[in-house]
C-alpha cells in the first residue's frame, strides 16, 4: 500500500503511526526510553499507588514505546491489520475501537500491578521501606500500543478467521483464528507464570478480549459490516 493510498483510505492508521513515531523521537530527545526517567514518570502507565501515577497515563502509555523494534513491530501490526479494518469500518469507528482496546489493556495491566503487589500494598511500611517501594513502583512502568493492536488483531481474526498468515519462524501458514488463540494462550501463560520477559502480557490479553467483545457486539447489531 503506497503512502498516498494510505493517506486517502486509512488516515487514522497513518496518523497513529506518525504520532507514535513522533512520540518515540521525543522520548529519545528528552531522556531516552529507559524506565527511570522523567518522561516515563509523566506519561507511562504506573501502579495506581505510585506517587507518579496519573489517570491520563491510561491513554498516553499507548503512544510510547520502549525501543525502536518495539515501535517497529507494533506499527507494522497496526498497518498490516488496522488498515483493512479501517477500510471496512470507516475512520471514526476504527479510532473508537482502537482507543477502547488500548484503555481496556491499560486497566488490565493496572489490575496485574494490583495483584502482583497486593501484599506490599496492605502492609504497614516504615518511611525507608516506603521510599524504596515508591522508587520500585515508579521504575515499573508500561508503555506501548501492543494492547490496542492485539484488539485490532482479534477483530481481524474474528472477521477473517480463515485468512492464512506466515509468522516467523513458523515455516507454514496459520489461520488467523489459530494464530490469535496461540498468542492469547502465550500471554496468559507468560502473565500467570511471570516469565520475567518485560512484556505486559495481561495488557495484551485485555486488549484482545476487548476487541473480541466489541466486534461480536457490532457483528450482532450490524451484520452487513462483516464477512
Amino acid at each position: 500500500m503506497e503512502f498516498r493510498s494510505l493517506h486517502r483510505d486509512t488516515p487514522i492508521v497513518l496518523n497513529l503511526i506518525i504520532i507514535n513515531t513522533i512520540v518515540y523521537v521525543a522520548q529519545l530527545a528528552l531522556g531516552g526510553t529507559g524506565n527511570e526517567n522523567t518522561i516515563n514518570d509523566f506519561f507511562a502507565l504506573h501502579h495506581y499507588k505510585a506517587d507518579v501515577f496519573q489517570p491520563y497515563q491510561l491513554v498516553t502509555h499507548m503512544f510510547m514505546h520502549g525501543s525502536f523494534f518495539h515501535l517497529l513491530f507494533n506499527m507494522f501490526g497496526l498497518w498490516m491489520f488496522g488498515a483493512l479494518m479501517e477500510k471496512l469500518w470507516g475512520h471514526k469507528r476504527f479510532l473508537i475501537f482502537y482507543l477502547i482496546c488500548g484503555l481496556v489493556a491499560g486497566f488490565a495491566q493496572m489490575a496485574s500491578y494490583a495483584y502482583s503487589n497486593w501484599n506490599n500494598d496492605h502492609f504497614f511500611m516504615t518511611p525507608e521501606y516506603l521510599e524504596a517501594y515508591q522508587n520500585m513502583l515508579s521504575a515499573n512502568a508500561t508503555v506501548g500500543a501492543s494492547g490496542a493492536i492485539m484488539g485490532v488483531l482479534a477483530a481481524y481474526a474474528f472477521t477473517f478467521p480463515n485468512t492464512q498468515l506466515y509468522i516467523f519462524p513458523i515455516p507454514f501458514p496459520i489461520k488467523t483464528k489459530w494464530a490469535l488463540t496461540g498468542l492469547i494462550a502465550f500471554d496468559i501463560f507468560g502473565g500467570v507464570y511471570n516469565s520475567g520477559d518485560n512484556v505486559a502480557h495481561f495488557a495484551h490479553v485485555g486488549g484482545a478480549i476487548a476487541g473480541l467483545l466489541i466486534v461480536i457486539f457490532w457483528n450482532k447489531t450490524n451484520k452487513k459490516t462483516f464477512f
